[in-house]
């Protein structure tokens, strides 16, 4: 395994986040703030508890997992899509870099920014709404699980992008509504028949009842489900990589 490159490539995309720290950091950062200050002081206060947590705390697992996925996409499909966009993806084609290095380098760079992210909003919180996390090693699992999934799913759309709007595509169009639907803000035990069958196909649900479990020991659906979706969409990502890579396809056209 050349380790030289993964770390080169690793370097490279890290240094491109810390240039633009206001939009890769603190602009995600804010945003997340205003939700608390808006879902967790101004209308949190005013509601009751949900599974026997304040609603201010409750709604923290799933502003973490919302920035995770957003960021996660759009740093892995930015980052590979710019060496498409400018030619530069048939230098790390020509050169010693297999498919795992090349992925690597990239996935673990923006899995490390959404990572950073996702703990400084975890910081944030604390400014406006208490809490505690149940099941710290848990906590930590999805972050980096998730972090690491989504930005192979964000990679896969960076390859598969032939401009900049198919780039915010799926993340505007379904990966959003998807989270916003997925009980970031509610219990989908709140929700009637049969809106309430129908979440339990939305893959998101899972991730998100799978964080709110590790911070207080509540889920709509079971951890270990959770666990496997996560580990299953991993799988799936990586297959789907390796495959773009062996083909060429939307690399050497």
């Amino acid at each position: 395994m050349n380790v030289y490159a993964i770390a080169a490539i690793y370097r490279f995309e890290m240094a491109r986040a810390f240039r633009t720290l206001t939009q890769s950091l603190v602009s995600p950062v804010l945003t997340t703030a205003l939700y608390f200050v808006v879902f967790g002081a101004a209308i949190g206060s005013r509601m009751g508890e949900i599974d026997g947590v304040a609603y201010g705390a409750f709604i923290v697992p799933g502003l973490v997992m919302l920035s995770l996925l957003n960021e996660s996409i759009s740093n892995a499909s930015f980052g590979i899509y710019m060496p498409k966009w400018s030619g530069t993806i048939y230098e790390l084609l020509s050169a010693p870099v297999s498919p795992f290095e090349a992925v690597a380098g990239y996935v673990g760079a923006a899995a490390t920014k959404s990572l950073l992210i996702g703990l400084l909003i975890l910081v944030t919180a604390r400014v406006f709404v208490p809490y505690q996390v149940a099941h710290p090693l848990w906590m930590l699992f999805f972050l980096v699980l998730t972090s690491v999934s989504f930005s192979m799913f964000g990679f896969l759309i960076g390859l598969w992008a032939d401009d900049f709007q198919k780039l915010q595509v799926i993340p505007l169009m379904v990966v959003t509504p998807l989270t916003f639907l997925g009980g970031a803000f509610y219990s989908i035990d709140m929700l009637p028949e049969p809106w309430r069958t129908a979440s339990l196909f939305n893959p998101v649900v899972y991730l998100i009842s799978g964080m709110r479990w590790s911070f207080f020991g509540v889920s709509d659906v079971n951890v270990w489900i959770s666990a496997g979706l996560i580990l299953g969409l991993l799988g799936a990502c990586l297959l789907a990589a390796w495959w773009i890579f062996r083909s060429g396809y939307k690399l050497r056209s």
